[in-house]
C-alpha cells in the first residue's frame, strides 16, 4: 500500500519520487503516457522523457546559476542529475545528453526500486490522500479542469516551444565545420555559415514563411520569452537573430579565417552523434515550410529531419498565491505541486523543484520539520521565488538566475561576482545539509 500518489512521470515527478523512495517511503507514481493517452509533444512512454532540446544548460558551477543548481542537486542525491552525468554527450560547458539513454536509465531505475509502484494510468481528479502533482506543461484537461476547481484560480498559460533535429548524415561538412564558441569546451557544436544575403533572405522567409494556426483558446496566451518561436523573434527586427541563435561572434569559418556574418549551431543530441539539434530553432512554422526554409541554410541543402519543431501549449499555476513555502497547495495541503506547473522553467529547475517537494513530503510522512533551502542556495532561491517572492498577478515562468538570490552586500568588482554567489550558496547549503 503506498503513502503517497505522485501524478506525472516527468522529470519532476520522477525526481521526487527517488527522494521520497530512497527515504524509505512507499510510492504510487501515476504516468498516463502508456495506458493509451499521449500529449501533443511526448513521442515516447518513457519516464522523464525531454520532449524539448537535450541540453541541461551549462554545467559550469563557479559562474553560471543553473551549473550552481547542478551542482547542489548532486549533493542532494538527484537521479536526474546522476543519469543525465552518466549519458552525457559533448556540448563544450554545456550539459547535454543522450535523450533516449537519459529517459530510459530513469526508467529503469525507478521501475526496478522497491519503493516505487508504476501504474499507467490518467487521474483526473486530486487526491484525497498524500500526493504530488507533478504532471507538467501539459496536463490532461481533466486533471487541470479540477485543479481549477480546488484553487479557485484559473490557470495561467504560455506558449513553449520545441526545436527541430537533423540527421548528421545529411548535412554538408564541406561547407559546415566543428567548434565550439571561443573553442571553449572544443568541437562539440556544428557550424553552418551565412553571409549578409543570405541572412537577411533567411529572415523574410521566416517572416513570410506559413505558420500553424492558433486555436481560439490559444489566441490569447503568451510566449515564455527563455524559448521564443525564431520566427517570433525575426519580427522584432532585422538584426535580432543575429545576436541571438545565429550569432556568429568567436566562430572562425576555416574557409575565410573570419566569423560569418550569421551562423546557425547544432547540438548533438544522442549518444552516437547520428542526430543533431538545431540550437534555438524552436518554431510554429508549419512542417513543410520548415523543411524548405531551413535547407536554404548553407550546409542543410540536403538535411533530412528525425523532427520539426513544434509549439504545444504549455499551463501553470499561480504559485505564490496558492502555495505555501514548502509546495502545499493551501487550500488543501495534503497536496504538493512540483515541476513546471509550478511556473518554473527548464529541464533542470522542474527536477529541481520536484527533489524539494519530495523531501518536504517525505519529512512531513515521518513526523519531521524540513526547513526550506536557504535563500542564497540556487535551490533555495528558485523554491523562494516560486512560493512568495514573485507578484503573484504578474508572475511568469522564471529559469534559475543569480538575480532571485539575495544581493552580495558591499561594493564588489563585476568579474568577482558570480564567484561570490556561488562560494555564498557552497557555503550556504552545507550548513543548511549539516542541520
Amino acid at each position: 500500500m503506498h503513502q503517497i500518489h505522485i501524478i506525472g512521470g516527468g522529470l519532476a515527478g520522477s525526481e521526487a519520487a527517488w527522494q521520497l523512495a530512497e527515504a524509505g517511503v512507499r510510492v504510487k507514481l501515476s504516468e498516463m503516457r502508456g495506458s493509451g493517452d499521449v500529449t501533443p509533444a511526448h513521442q515516447t512512454d518513457e519516464l522523464a522523457e525531454l520532449v524539448c532540446s537535450n541540453s541541461f544548460r551549462s554545467d559550469d558551477a563557479e559562474n553560471n546559476a543553473v551549473g550552481l543548481l547542478h551542482a547542489e542537486m548532486r549533493a542532494l542525491g538527484s537521479i536526474i542529475m546522476a543519469e543525465g552525468d552518466r549519458h552525457k554527450v559533448p556540448a563544450g560547458s554545456a550539459l547535454a545528453v543522450d535523450r533516449d539513454g537519459f529517459s530510459a536509465g530513469v526508467t529503469a531505475r525507478l521501475e526496478a526500486h522497491p519503493n516505487i509502484e508504476i501504474v499507467r494510468e490518467r487521474v483526473d481528479v486530486l487526491p484525497r490522500g498524500p500526493a504530488i502533482i507533478a504532471t507538467g506543461p501539459l496536463t490532461a484537461p481533466g486533471l487541470a479542469a479540477n485543479i481549477g476547481a480546488a484553487t479557485g484560480s484559473d490557470a495561467l498559460a504560455f506558449f513553449d516551444a520545441i526545436a527541430p533535429i537533423v540527421h548528421h548524415d545529411s548535412i554538408d561538412m564541406s561547407i559546415a565545420w566543428r567548434q565550439a564558441r571561443w573553442n571553449r569546451g572544443g568541437d562539440d557544436y556544428i557550424n553552418c555559415p551565412l553571409d549578409k544575403d543570405q541572412y537577411h533572405a533567411f529572415v523574410q522567409g521566416l517572416i513570410g514563411g506559413e505558420k500553424g494556426e492558433f486555436r481560439d483558446w490559444e489566441k490569447d496566451t503568451a510566449y515564455f520569452e527563455g524559448c521564443m518561436p525564431i520566427e517570433v523573434m525575426a519580427e522584432r527586427g532585422p538584426e535580432t537573430l543575429r545576436f541571438g541563435p545565429m550569432k556568429g561572434v568567436g566562430l572562425d569559418d576555416p574557409r575565410t579565417g573570419r566569423w560569418p556574418y550569421a551562423c546557425v549551431q547544432l547540438r548533438q543530441d544522442n549518444a552516437s552523434g547520428t542526430l543533431w539539434n538545431i540550437v534555438g530553432f524552436q518554431t510554429k512554422l508549419k512542417h513543410a515550410e520548415q523543411v524548405r526554409l531551413f535547407r536554404t541554410i548553407p550546409g542543410l541543402e540536403n538535411a533530412e529531419f528525425a523532427r520539426l519543431g513544434g509549439l504545444p501549449r504549455n499551463t501553470f499555476i499561480r504559485s505564490p498565491e496558492l502555495l505555501d513555502p514548502t509546495l502545499r497547495l493551501k487550500s488543501r495541503p495534503n497536496i504538493r505541486f512540483a515541476g513546471q506547473i509550478t511556473g518554473c522553467e527548464g529541464y533542470v529547475e522542474s527536477a529541481a523543484i520536484g527533489l524539494l517537494a519530495g523531501r518536504f513530503a517525505a519529512a512531513e510522512l515521518h513526523g519531521d520539520v524540513m526547513t526550506p533551502p536557504p535563500v542564497e542556495t540556487a535551490l533555495g532561491a528558485l523554491l523562494h521565488h516560486i512560493t512568495g517572492a514573485a507578484e503573484a498577478e504578474t508572475y511568469q515562468p522564471m529559469n534559475v538566475n543569480f538575480g532571485l538570490m539575495p544581493p552580495i552586500p558591499g561594493r564588489t568588482r563585476k568579474a568577482e561576482r558570480k564567484k561570490m554567489y556561488t562560494d555564498r550558496a557552497r557555503a550556504a547549503l552545507a550548513g543548511w545539509m549539516a542541520a
